[in-house]
């Protein structure tokens, strides 16, 4: 409007634009607020420059290597060797010069059968729960309990505390499909041991001596049961003693096979050598034959290369020739008992030499097996399958005249099993 001056305006700043500000023209509080982000702000960028010349300087390539080896070992004991694997390689590759990388090639090296899987944690685990149950009888049973209340308690605590064992353990040491069958073998081994032992010895046996003669009570049942559950517990400390050396799953598979049919055959040959012989006598040759076979079994497999599957095709050979024999035995039905065994016995010796002439170097044993301990019919993640049992030392009841029960050493073979 004319009459109006208005305001000069210097330069062609935009009236959009907020005019500038002296610093020292801000209120105090705004002054201290600005001077503090200010501050934030400049030690943040030092630092920014500082930290990492530090790191630089204090992380070494073996300390880089240390830790990815770190990390491709908890790979390696979850059962994912693909990628435990793959990091290995990396370390020798950018770390060749380190103690890490040394490490790494060692476990480069170790063959397949004798690296840390999956299935090796299953089979563990339900070993554990498996005898953990039987510990939560067993003690209870070898403390002469007679309350129904231990047993349960053992059976609610027994099988968990087993499964939390065998965790804790293969979190310490990662255990290969080798490793862990001489564990579990090593507990199932040293409870047969402890029973046989224990009854061969007459431990906790007494008599009754009356006009006719003096016989034995068989009263000892709390300590076969002690007895067993002390040779458990020292099997599996020898197992895992074994396992903390590399054991490769056709050693481990080779014991067991050599253990059982040694057990077999030192049982039936007992009986043919001397017929009257008494029940104690044929305990013993069959915990000794046992013994041997065990040892001689390792160490074939050993010497000759041998993976669980050779070990399966000779025990399969074994059992096959077995059961011919049996035929015959049917066909012929011999009088003389020494004959009757001296038949199956031989025929079954045949079947595993021919089998075993017939196994060659396999080699690491890298496929999928199945569980040497298996059912005729077996029933699994939904799915029926028909297998190849293996006879398996067990206690079978006898019948007393007096009408009491009591057990006494034999074999077994298992006809159905479910799993789920």
């Amino acid at each position: 409007m004319p009459g109006r001056s208005r305001p000069r305006r210097s330069g062609s700043r935009s009236p959009f634009l907020p005019r500038t500000t002296s610093f020292h023209r801000l209120p105090p509080r705004f002054r201290a607020a600005a001077f503090g982000h200010g501050a934030v702000l400049l030690l943040v960028a030092v630092l920014a420059l500082a930290i990492p010349r530090h790191v630089d300087a204090q992380l070494t390539p073996a300390d880089s290597a240390s830790v990815l080896l770190q990390a491709a070992d908890a790979f390696a004991q979850e059962g994912r060797w693909e990628i435990a694997e793959a990091l290995y390689e990396r370390i020798t590759e950018r770390f060749g010069g380190t103690p890490a990388a040394a490490t790494a090639r060692e476990r480069l090296s170790v063959s397949v059968s004798g690296r840390p899987q999956r299935e090796s944690r299953v089979e563990l685990q339900v070993f554990g729960a498996t005898y953990g149950a039987w510990l939560g009888i067993a003690v209870p049973l070898a403390l002469g309990s007679n309350e129904p209340e231990a047993y349960g308690a053992g059976l609610l605590a027994g099988a968990p505390l087993g499964i939390l064992a065998a965790r804790a353990y293969m979190n310490a040491n990662p255990v290969s499909e080798g490793q862990a069958r001489a564990i579990s073998w090593g507990g199932i081994w040293g409870t047969w041991q402890g029973f046989g032992w224990a009854e061969v010895l007459d431990i906790g046996e007494g008599q009754f001596c009356n006009e006719f003669g003096c016989f034995d009570t068989n009263d000892n049942g709390e300590e076969l049961v002690g007895a067993m559950v002390i040779g458990g517990l020292a099997g599996i400390t020898t197992g895992a003693l074994l396992a903390r050396n590399p054991i490769r799953s056709g050693v481990a598979s080779g014991a067991q096979g050599g253990a059982t049919w040694a057990s077999i055959y030192g049982l039936m040959a007992t009986g043919i050598i001397n017929e009257d012989i008494a029940d104690d006598g044929l305990l013993l040759a069959t915990l000794l034959a046992g013994n041997g076979g065990l040892v001689a079994g390792a160490a074939l497999a050993g010497s000759y290369d041998l993976t669980r599957r050779d070990i399966r095709m000779i025990s399969l050979g074994a059992l096959v020739g077995g059961l011919g024999g049996l035929g015959l035995d049917l066909l012929i039905q011999p009088d003389d008992t020494e004959v009757a065994l001296a038949i199956p016995l031989a025929t079954s010796v045949l079947g595993l030499g021919i089998a075993a002439s017939r196994t060659g170097r396999s080699g690491d044993d890298s496929g999928e097996v199945p569980d040497m301990d298996v059912a005729l019919v077996d029933y699994r993640d939904g799915v029926v399958s028909l297998n190849t049992p293996l006879p398996r030392p067990a206690l079978l009841p006898m019948e007393m005249p007096n009408a009491r029960t009591y057990w006494k050493p034999g074999l077994a073979i298992d006809l159905f099993r479910a799993r789920f």
